[in-house]
């Protein structure tokens, strides 16, 4: 059953309940944004956009360089560290090289993380380096050719798999890999997995498959509880690692004979929102203070002149007094959100 629109209080341009940084009412702090740049992706991906990416009715602009440089700066003023760029697809975008520099030149921000399906890795990874990138997210759901055709849409998992090797090759130390835990493929698979990462140092994340408006049936036949991997893993000699101030969701286990790791992301786990240190703007300009549930609030309007920045900074924490304890995927509502390429995941 899917919930009404949940509005957002205290947002406005007065500064009343302002707080200096980016902390909410339950005292979690922010120091990571997910800044997407673009919501077209070329992949079509059974769990997200099977169908492709559709655009919408209504004609729609990205943000530009310069308004990305704003937000940029702005989060960084009140205490942002870390800047992924997602989409969509963020490489698709003409100016991308040109909009990971001008992230990676903000004074304050010390990562720049890209979340990418990997179609352009193997000729641009180095590009990627040069122009401050430093961690980089790509997704194999399979490592096996035609299963990976199956789920994404595209015959692309040599080229990718070289371009990780490539990554490696011009200074990458880890790259992560994403797969989202499915019953019909992931599980099948998870030996072959856990061998591919025995003597590389990447770290294999596997994300719980989330129920979002337009997936409900699949999410049904295909929900795999992170849980159940995690006790297989405890029982086989693997241990939690302690999280650093800026990382993300997942919770992080390594193993002495392995030099890789396997990351966990589990939404519907009981207090995976009690850690929450990140926020959204979308490719449009709207910041999203939970990737389910929320209507977002506009920030477009304070993106237009260097001026506004301050304007920009108390809408920024006026909003955040707004953001819910947790969401409510573990009774079945994921909110508004119909897939999960418009926001960047």
């Amino acid at each position: 059953m899917q919930s009404p629109i949940i509005p957002i209080k205290n947002v406005g341009n007065d500064g009343e309940n302002v707080i200096s940084g980016l902390v909410d009412r339950f005292q979690r702090q922010y120091t990571y944004l997910r800044l997407s740049i673009t919501d077209v992706c070329n992949f079509r991906c059974t769990y997200c956009l099977p169908d492709g990416y559709q655009p919408p009715a209504h004609k729609q602009t990205f943000l530009t360089l310069p308004e990305i440089q704003r937000v940029a700066n702005a989060f960084a003023s009140l205490g942002t560290e870390k800047i992924r760029i997602t989409g969509g697809e963020p490489t698709l975008r003409k100016d991308f090289l040109e909009i990971a520099h001008t992230i990676a030149q903000t004074q304050g921000i010390r990562k720049v993380a890209l979340t990418t399906n990997g179609y352009r890795m193997e000729k641009d990874v180095s590009f990627w380096r040069e122009a401050g990138i430093t961690d980089i997210n790509v997704s194999v759901d399979s490592l096996d050719p035609r299963q990976f055709q199956l789920i994404t849409g595209e015959n692309k998992l040599q080229s990718i798999l070289t371009g990780i090797n490539k990554a490696f090759a011009v200074g990458y130390k880890k790259v992560k890999v994403n797969a989202v835990l499915m019953k019909q493929y992931t599980l099948p698979e998870l030996d072959k997995f856990l061998t591919w990462i025995k003597y590389q140092p990447i770290q294999m994340r596997f994300i719980e498959l989330m129920e979002t408006g337009e997936m409900d049936d699949f999410f049904k036949t295909q929900h795999l509880s992170g849980q159940s991997i995690l006790q297989r893993l405890l029982q086989e000699g693997w241990t939690l690692q302690p999280k650093s101030l800026s990382d993300g969701p997942a919770k992080v286990l390594s193993h002495p004979d392995y030099l890789g790791e396997i990351g966990l992301i589990m939404p519907y786990e009981k207090s995976f929102c009690a850690s929450c240190n990140r926020l959204r703007v979308s490719a449009t300009g709207k910041l999203h203070l939970c990737l389910f549930g929320e209507e977002g609030v506009d920030i477009r309007d304070l993106l237009q002149s260097d001026e506004q920045k301050l304007q920009l900074e108390m809408r920024l924490k006026s909003a955040l007094q707004g953001k819910r304890e947790h969401h409510y995927l573990h009774i079945g509502d994921s909110g508004i959100r119909n897939n999960l390429a418009s926001i960047g995941g």
